[in-house]
């Protein structure tokens, strides 16, 4: 149930309508309406609603009235995941990208997940399953191209759903750039939904397509931990203390 009895700020709103999207109702799939109703507040959101200065110190964006210290974009120099919030029904967080730092192709398994481009401009690989099977305890199948593309801030919140929108995609950043990301339901090994990354092998008789096969979680990536220094997130939890 969303409440309304705390100061109203961005990230509030979209932990609110986080809950009463997809924990209150976690028997069924979000509606068209849920999911326009998230990507609108989502659309609105700059870098400093979640604690992040893109501009460097001195900025005009460095000191909001909640906070006297923001992560600095000028200081990340490796992927960076700030987490803000997680439960059993969703999760929220920010992916920071330093200048030409990748991100190899991985899925997301029977999720909805909604990604906000917050600042810079980043290359997108995505693709959809349209055959999929298991060999050998490794997934391997057929893919369709969905984006092979740049995307610039500003723009549109993207959707990626269970089985389409680009369900599996790469990203490589043209400059440096953040990415906030609703999963939902959240990664867990215990439940099934582990991260699996790919390898992507073209077929040059069907443009467009490609073999996908699973990989070792690939030895180079690596992502380190931020702090969230955004504003205060009131959770379901908090207001029951």
């Amino acid at each position: 149930m969303a409440m309304e009895n705390r100061s109203r700020t961005k990230v509030q709103m979209l932990y609110d309508a986080c809950d009463e999207v997809f924990s209150s109702h976690k028997e069924r799939l979000p509606t068209f309406r849920q999911i326009h109703w998230l990507k609108t507040l989502m659309d609105a959101m700059k870098a400093a609603d979640v604690g992040i200065d893109e501009f460097g110190p001195g900025s005009p964006s460095s000191s909001p009235d909640w906070s006297k210290e923001l992560v600095s974009s000028q200081e990340v120099s490796k992927i960076t995941y700030i987490h803000v919030h997680e439960c059993d029904d969703f999760s929220i967080g920010v992916f920071c990208f330093p200048a030409g730092a990748t991100f190899p192709l991985h899925d997301h398994p029977g999720m909805t997940v909604l990604s906000k481009l917050l600042y810079g401009s980043m290359y997108v690989k995505a693709y959809d399953w349209v055959k999929v099977e298991e060999s050998n305890a490794r997934t391997i199948g057929l893919a369709g191209r969905v984006m092979d593309g740049v995307m610039q801030s500003p723009c549109e919140t993207s959707v990626l759903f269970p089985r389409s929108g680009g369900n599996i995609h790469s990203f490589a950043a043209s400059t440096p750039c953040a990415m906030l990301d609703v999963l939902s339901p959240p990664y867990s090994e215990e439940l099934g939904r582990p991260s699996t990354y790919f390898l992507e092998f073209p077929i040059p008789s069907l443009p467009g397509y490609v073999v996908l096969q699973e990989r070792d979680l690939p030895e180079d990536l690596e992502v380190a931990g931020a702090p969230y220094l955004g504003p205060p997130v009131v959770t379901v939890e908090d207001d029951l203390c």
